[in-house]
């Protein structure tokens, strides 16, 4: 099967906007009659000892446990299995490695269990949401495309929406981010001034998004004031990255937690620009992923 990389927040839509991006994770498993074999190519391959603790078969085996009690089929976990994970999407890098293990893991264990179709895609962003601790990445992993993600009081939710940007290029550095560390330096509580001017420009990110409105009125959809300058001490090279793309009139913004930048812009405009950039970053020129999370069964690709 295979998970695309994510991108969340873009800009003013902390905790709520996603986006999809064609950059996968190939995950294969396999039900073994006993034992558990785990190979990793590419990012994470350091982990692969992991064992039971590996993320994919944790989310794997709670997977299953939920399948079993919706079903009532009492059969527990697989006797074995065989994981083979192709990892593109670079770890602790603000590209949603985490969310693509997880819903990769839950979409995986739905396709191989015989009650799979009882666990639809909101019980699958229940649970991704659970496992991760908010939607904004999770959703567009499993959906596609620009996600709006929110918490009702019955649970997370996901309206997908079609975005009219098809490409961004991101900006990887070398060096990592944990998740916890950017998010330990948000404040507690923000100038009001502030929450006010992130919710306009996040209104006004979907309108620019979704209708291909000018790079200009993208420019000023993209800029926030609730978690980057907050985080920029923990990534200067990328907040100072993210000044420059944006002061030459690139809408650019910090990937999730970062350290990763992205742009809304195409690879032959950042060439363009190559001596304002710099050099220690991977380009990927990306486009949006219009599909989210998918089984791949040889030519043949479904969403069970």
């Amino acid at each position: 099967m295979r998970a695309p990389a994510t991108s969340a927040n873009l800009g003013p839509g902390f905790d709520s906007l996603g986006l999809a991006l064609s950059l996968y994770d190939d995950v294969e498993v396999e039900v073994t009659g006993g034992g558990l074999s785990i190979e990793v190519d590419g990012e994470g391959a350091e982990v692969a000892g992991r064992g039971e603790r590996h993320l994919i078969v944790e989310v794997m085996h709670r997977t299953f446990g939920l399948l079993d009690e919706l079903a009532g089929s009492g059969l527990g976990r697989p006797p074995g299995l065989r994981l083979r994970c192709r990892n593109r999407i670079p770890h602790s890098r603000g590209l949603g490695s985490s969310s693509a293990a997880t819903i990769a893991a839950i979409v995986a264990a739905r396709a191989l269990h015989p009650g799979g179709k009882l666990f639809d895609d909101d019980a699958a962003l229940r649970l991704a949401t659970e496992i991760e601790g908010h939607p904004d990445n999770v959703a567009p992993c499993l959906a596609g495309g620009l996600t709006v993600a929110w918490t009702a009081p019955a649970g997370p939710r996901l309206v997908r929406l079609e975005s009219q940007v098809t490409q961004v290029v991101a900006f990887v550095p070398e060096q990592r981010l944990a998740t916890e560390r950017a998010r330990g330096l948000l404040p507690e509580t923000v100038p009001h001034e502030d929450a006010a001017a992130n919710a306009g420009r996040a209104a006004l990110l979907i309108a620019a998004l979704t209708g291909g409105l000018d790079r200009e009125i993208l420019l000023d959809a993209t800029d926030d004031r609730l978690h980057q300058d907050y985080r920029a001490p923990a990534m200067p090279a990328s907040a100072a990255l993210v000044r420059a793309l944006r002061a030459a009139g690139v809408p650019a913004v910090i990937s999730g937690a970062g350290p990763t930048v992205l742009a809304f812009t195409t690879a032959s405009q950042v060439d363009s620009m190559a001596s304002g950039v710099g050099n220690g970053w991977l380009k990927h020129p990306l486009d949006v992923a219009t599909r989210g999370a998918r089984v791949m069964t040889g030519r043949a690709e479904s969403r069970p």
